[in-house]
């Protein structure tokens, strides 16, 4: 007896499933590899609580890493408005609150799904450091406010904390070194390498209470307590860095005032040659001597009013600022900077950021000029009387920085050409800038990038996956079975043979 036609028909539409199928299955399975996707982005968050004001960079990675280091670059930044952190210690509430509204713009930044993985750090710099010496219990309030407000965000926050001079000095140098690609650059053939031929950077850094200066010296470094090492994308560094507490811009003009008024005591004027003839301002004694870089005289009374009046006398304001520095203290047989501190000789190019630039940049000194046009300029701005600055710079005057220009300036001067020895040949090296590749230069992304050492990098998340034709083709014979498949179950179902 023979098959019937509808047997004939189910029977030849099985054998074409059973064909596609198997096709179907050898195109899924030949040329499958491993695929790794690319690694996602990880963020970070450092405020930099620095003595005059404080500010919160937002950092961004790849979730791999580079020879060990993350791959940082700035996403943004955001300026805390009020003053600096230490400001606070008699109402330290006010530090915390301060910090919330770049603590929100941040939020809307990094993607709610990554925010509570996203490091967070507090990073005190040297106006908490003389709180600190001050009143330790105002200081450790002040942190108690500042951290009590960040864990109110969903991030991972990891502390507040004072640095050390040498760390604020040394990664303000990682800083500029990773910026201007000496540490790792992209090549052509699309791979992250160590640069051959770059010569580090050193880092001149100025604040309003400390100043710091870290480079890579040619020969040894004598002076253990100055040497700092790291590895950066697997390369070893040693480093030379020193900070002069007390010397950053804020307190050494603080420290030049109390000197000018310590020639004469008893008077309750204090004449000032750095200050344009004219000017004239009120202060208080308390205000003076808040500080343990300028410790009050015997016989102090806080509550005296001193009348302080300019000069506007080049040649005694720089003999003053000289008074403020030690220059004689090291001896003839030690390589020195000043106040008996070790220094080895100055090596390669230097980048003056901070304080440094925006002195110099109002100025109109940032352009590479050589040490004698820097002193001839900064010589007759001195010598302006304070009606013509203000005619001249009536926005200056208004935010009350245009008086401390011309002291600021012989100050920065001082400490560069006698301070650090940066003489006549040396001075064509030091370049003054406020960024470098469109990035803020300060210690905090050198912070993040030496913390990246010690996150874990990601496993790159690994997926099966094929060659797109062969793709297409299992694509299309799987259709093809499946629409079979149902062709036979209708003419099974359906077909009527009468």
């Amino acid at each position: 007896m023979g098959c019937s036609p509808k047997a004939v028909a189910v029977g030849c539409l099985l054998a074409v499933i059973v064909v596609s199928g198997i096709i179907a299955l050898i195109l899924a399975v030949v040329g499958v590899k491993d695929v790794y996707l690319p690694p996602g982005t990880k963020y970070g968050m450092v405020f930099d609580a620095g003595s005059s004001h404080t500010a919160l960079y937002i950092y961004q990675w790849p979730a791999d890493k580079e020879n060990g280091t993350g791959i940082v670059s700035q996403a943004e930044a955001c300026t805390v408005q009020g003053p600096g952190i230490s400001s606070y210690a008699d109402n330290p509430t006010r530090a915390g609150a301060s910090l919330r509204a770049c603590l929100d713009k941040a939020m809307t930044i990094i993607p709610a799904e990554q925010q509570r993985e996203t490091p967070t750090y507090l990073g005190a710099t040297a106006g908490m450091r003389l709180l600190r010496e001050q009143n330790s219990t105002k200081a450790d309030l002040v942190f108690a406010e500042v951290s009590k407000t960040i864990r109110q965000y969903p991030v991972d926050f990891r502390g507040a904390r004072i640095l050390t001079g040498n760390e604020e000095g040394s990664f303000g140098w990682i800083t500029i070194n990773y910026l201007l690609e000496t540490l790792i650059k992209f090549s052509f053939a699309g791979k992250w390498i160590r640069p051959q031929s770059a010569e580090v950077l050193g880092a001149l850094d100025l604040g309003g209470a400390s100043t710091q200066i870290t480079f890579q010296p040619s020969g040894t470094i004598e002076d253990n307590s100055t040497e700092v090492f790291f590895r950066l994308y697997g390369t070893n560094y040693s480093v030379y860095t020193h900070s002069y507490l007390c010397y950053g811009r804020d307190q050494a003009l603080k420290m030049l005032l109390a000197a000018l008024r310590k020639e004469n005591l008893t008077s309750q004027q204090i004449s000032h040659p750095c200050y344009p003839k004219g000017y004239e301002e009120n202060i208080t004694a308390a205000a003076l001597y808040d500080s343990p870089c300028v410790p009050a005289p015997a016989a102090h009374d806080p509550s005296q009013i001193l009348t302080v009046q300019g000069t506007g006398a080049p040649a005694e304001c720089r003999s003053a600022i000289q008074k403020l520095f030690n220059f004689t203290a090291c001896g003839a047989n030690r390589t020195c900077g000043f106040n008996g501190v070790y220094q080895p000789p100055e090596h390669g190019q230097f980048f003056a950021f901070s304080g440094f630039y925006y002195t110099f940049h109002f100025l109109n000194l940032t352009n590479e000029q050589p040490l004698s046009v820097i002193n001839a300029t900064i010589w007759g701005f001195c010598t302006k009387g304070w009606k013509e600055l203000q005619a001249s710079f009536p926005q200056e005057e208004s935010h009350g920085r245009l008086h401390n220009y011309c002291p600021s300036a012989f100050y920065i001067l001082t400490l560069l050409h006698e301070g650090y020895k940066f003489d006549e040949q040396m001075w064509s090296n030091i370049h003054f800038r406020q960024k470098a590749a469109n990035t803020d230069i300060g210690w905090t992304l050198g912070y993040v990038l030496n913390l990246t050492n010690m996150i874990p990098a990601e496993t790159p998340e690994q997926v099966k996956g094929q060659q797109r034709g062969l793709w297409a083709a299992a694509i299309f014979f799987i259709v093809l079975t499946a629409a079979v498949a149902l062709v036979a179950i209708l003419i099974q179902c359906l077909w009527n043979p009468s």
